[in-house]
């Protein structure tokens, strides 16, 4: 028997004996608590999201489906024995979640901003910064949506690029979002859960500081390496510069985009309805000339759809582990909060986060008998740790938010070379870490 024949009919047998393996331990330990192994398909995703891409690329664009799929199937039967109803939730969570996204990706692409100059390190900070004032306001995957592309564009005839499209994630996808509970899902949770609506504009602080720093380092950086490019890219004269004008194609598409801002105030099922509205009214009204000019496909979202369907279904266990032991985590400090807030926010989703963070800290406010200064229950302090964590740490490993990875796929669709998993854990290990350092000992 060849190797070819033989190989499968292993690695078959293996996943049949890892399924029976799971019925059997389900069956010892269903005590309607989710037992800490449960957590390896989570641990296992994971890795293989950060791995598989750095030593089979190949394989892996080829078959990441089919290993996620091998993933989720035993994952979503340990969560159908331990707690049947989760699984309920998990996928209605799934959906609201990816046609959110979609909604949003489709919509966006529809959207030509053509600027009338090249990706210099001015017009880069300009970009960014306004990125980072409409992230709060249309939301960070929004932001991310409608100006990824025109960043692309401007910066097309440079070779150093993936640094931009880095702090891009940092600035636009995650930390911009800070300000209104229309800028990130945790903020939107807690504003459902009795904050106030405007009580995050007091986050404004933070936002200012983050966003300053960042900007300075990114300006720093991108002058040195805009040094590094060929002498063609500077050669475009200024008469040439001067007779372009910065232009907005699929203007009907801001319509489109306030639906689904708007639809957020609706109750399930009616929200989604609105939201596929939107993009099917998208996709009659903006002609294929448009989204042309954009490359725009579907890849990146069919990528994100896929990866964060196995993400959602095998986070389960894990997020219930948290929440039956959110009470018993020691965390009673401001900057506790907020390490702990920001550490799980870079690897689960940060809304179930925020509020398992946001019932602990009820908690902590009950036991201690605190009784002023609450905000939904919660010391205030508390819960600004909880929201700025929540929020700007999102930004430090590609799943950390939903438009990190959306992002990184359409970057990399555009031919522009993006920092592997953990490569871009190093770049914000070595550029957020410390301005985390800083307001932690600032402001926490």
């Amino acid at each position: 028997m060849t190797r070819q024949r033989i190989l499968p009919k292993c690695i078959t047998t293996v996943y049949l004996a890892i399924l029976l393996a799971v019925v059997y331990f389900c069956r010892q330990t269903g005590t309607g608590q989710f037992p800490l192994w449960s957590c390896t398909f989570f641990v296992v995703l994971l890795l293989s999201i950060a791995v598989f891409p750095l030593v089979a690329s190949e394989w892996w664009s080829k078959h990441y489906c089919m290993f996620t799929f091998l993933l989720v199937v035993p994952a979503a039967f340990v969560v159908i024995m331990e707690e049947s109803t989760l699984l309920v939730h998990v996928v209605e969570e799934y959906l609201s979640f990816i046609i959110l996204l979609g909604s949003l990706f489709t919509i966006a692409g529809g959207v030509v901003i053509r600027l009338g100059a090249r990706g210099t390190p001015i017009l880069n900070c300009t970009m960014l910064l306004l990125g980072a004032f409409f992230a709060s306001f249309i939301g960070t995957t929004g932001a991310s949506m409608v100006l990824i592309r025109p960043m692309l564009r401007a910066n097309r005839g440079r070779k150093h690029v993936s640094h931009i499209f880095v702090f891009f994630i940092f600035i636009v996808s995650n930390i911009g979002g800070l300000l209104t509970p229309l800028g990130d899902p945790p903020l939107f949770l807690g504003f459902l859960r009795g904050v106030p609506f405007v009580w995050t504009m007091k986050l404004y602080p933070f936002w200012i500081f983050t966003v300053f720093i960042l900007l300075v380092v990114f300006y720093f950086f991108d002058t040195c390496m805009i040094k590094k490019e060929d002498e063609s890219f500077f050669l475009e004269t200024i008469d040439e510069v001067s007779q372009k004008k910065i232009e907005i194609k699929g203007k009907i598409n801001f319509i489109f985009l306030l639906m689904v801002l708007g639809s957020l105030f609706l109750p399930q099922i009616l929200r989604e309805i609105v939201m596929l509205a939107a993009l099917a009214l998208s996709i009659y009204f903006t002609s294929v000339a448009l989204r042309e000019e954009n490359a725009f496909t579907y890849h990146p979202i069919i990528e994100v759809a896929v990866l964060f369907a196995g993400i959602f279904v095998t986070m389960a266990p894990v997020i219930k582990i948290l929440e039956v032991n959110g009470s018993r985590l020691g965390i009673n400090e401001p900057w506790q909060f907020f390490w702990a807030t920001g550490t799980l926010s870079s690897f689960l989703d940060n809304a179930p986060t925020y509020l398992i963070l946001f019932s602990s800290a009820q908690s902590v406010a009950y036991a201690q008998n605190i009784v002023h200064g609450l905000v939904a229950g919660v010391p205030e302090v508390y819960l600004k740790a909880i929201s700025v964590g929540a929020v700007m740490m999102g930004a430090n490993t590609y799943i950390g938010n939903g438009p990190n990875f959306m992002v990184k796929a359409i970057c990399e669709e555009n031919d522009v070379g993006m920092p592997s998993f953990f490569g871009y854990m190093a770049w914000s290990l070595v550029i957020l870490t410390p301005v985390f350092l800083l307001i932690t000992f600032l402001f926490f």
